[in-house]
């Protein structure tokens, strides 16, 4: 996937999840590494774009997703650049959480099974969308800011 403001937030709020829970020291220090390095992608990346030095069409990157529509609703999201950041993260906190069903998905009862690997698919799916939203969302941030210089 091309790095796009989206795939950068999504990746950070990930490295933010996992300083949350863990205590190991190593891991500790390498993942406020990372948080470090992509807070500084993202403030290049915006001033890269805003300056012009990214072209248009490489502010997006559409997930283009090919799934069933009926019956995989993925709920609708409009809002500003900064709702839509945080709609990811919280998005983000979500898989996180379902994920963690999957890794003891012998314990789920049978007849739950089959839920969790729906909601697994719905929250990716809205993960994606978020991320084409937040892009799309700085895209038009960016031409309207050129469009001003």
């Amino acid at each position: 996937m091309a790095e796009t403001l989206g795939s950068l937030c999504d990746k950070l709020a990930t490295v933010k999840l996992k300083l949350w829970h863990t205590d190991d020291p190593a891991r500790l220090e390498s993942l406020r590494a990372q948080e470090k390095q992509l807070g500084q992608e993202i403030d290049e990346y915006m001033c890269a774009a805003i300056a012009g030095d990214i072209p248009l069409e490489r502010l997006t990157f559409a997930q283009n997703k090919v799934y069933k529509k009926e019956g995989n609703v993925v709920p609708e999201f409009n809002g500003t650049l900064g709702e839509s950041f945080a709609q990811l993260a919280t998005t983000v906190c979500k898989l996180w959480h379902v994920q963690e069903k999957v890794y003891e998905f012998e314990a789920i009862p049978m007849d739950q099974k089959d839920g969790v690997i729906k909601e697994l698919a719905i929250v990716n799916l809205e993960r994606n969308q978020c991320i084409d939203k937040l892009d799309q969302q700085f895209r038009n941030f960016v031409e309207a800011a050129r469009a001003q210089q």
